[in-house]
């Protein structure tokens, strides 16, 4: 079994067989949420999802630790640590920790259309055992049965999450991405996303834990 731990916003562990797997260790997460990493995987540049601080703090505390992302965090961190960081885009697929990763995805949502759309990739994890999208609503065309649910953005609304998880169509769909949803907006989102989205939808708290 594969135990998922939830961190802040839209960072999440995984650990297997002793090793453990980081997504998204970005600035809106725990200062110590990559620390203990075996492998580290960043969907996109921007801050919530890549600070570079929570990187080299983890890569230097373990030095077999290695990081795979998209050329744009790559370019800002490889530097720092030759041979240990890998540059990877759609339709790659690799190990990191004792998992195997495919990369699905090419460009981060819209936020605006005044403003550019950068890169940004999903990382489908263990066959579909667990996807995380980064900011994008990307179908990865494989079963799914744990979805990382990005359910509050400035780029996404509640009924584009809603149609996400139907065309994904997973056995369940964990909240992600939620550092700007207030307590008072939770049960709205719970309501709806569970009622309307066909899947089982569940939300844990920073720091909880279960087994995918």
């Amino acid at each position: 079994m594969t135990k998922l731990i939830k961190k802040s916003h839209a960072c999440v562990r995984l650990e297997k067989d002793g090793q453990t797997l980081v997504l998204d260790p970005g600035g809106f997460s725990e200062e110590d949420a990559a620390l203990g990493a075996d492998a580290i995987l960043v969907t996109h540049e921007h801050p919530d999802h890549f600070d570079e601080l929570r990187l080299r703090a983890a890569m230097e505390i373990n030095p077999a630790a290695r990081i795979w992302t998209l050329k744009a965090v790559a370019e800002k961190i490889s530097a720092a640590f030759p041979g240990r960081v890998h540059t990877v885009g759609h339709g790659d697929t690799f190990t990191a920790a004792g998992f195997d990763v495919q990369v699905h995805g090419e460009l981060h949502a819209v936020i605006h259309p005044d403003i550019p759309r950068i890169t940004n990739v999903g990382f489908l994890i263990d066959g579909g055992k667990v996807f995380h999208p980064g900011d994008a609503l990307t179908v990865p065309g494989h079963p799914v049965e744990t979805l990382m649910l990005p359910v509050m953005a400035p780029w996404n609304k509640i009924s584009e999450v809603i149609d996400y998880v139907r065309e994904v169509r997973p056995r369940r769909a964990y909240d992600i991405h939620d550092a700007l949803l207030t307590d008072l907006a939770r049960p709205i989102y719970d309501r709806q996303i569970g009622q309307l989205g066909g899947a089982e939808h569940l939300r844990l708290t920073p720091g909880d834990s279960t087994e995918v």
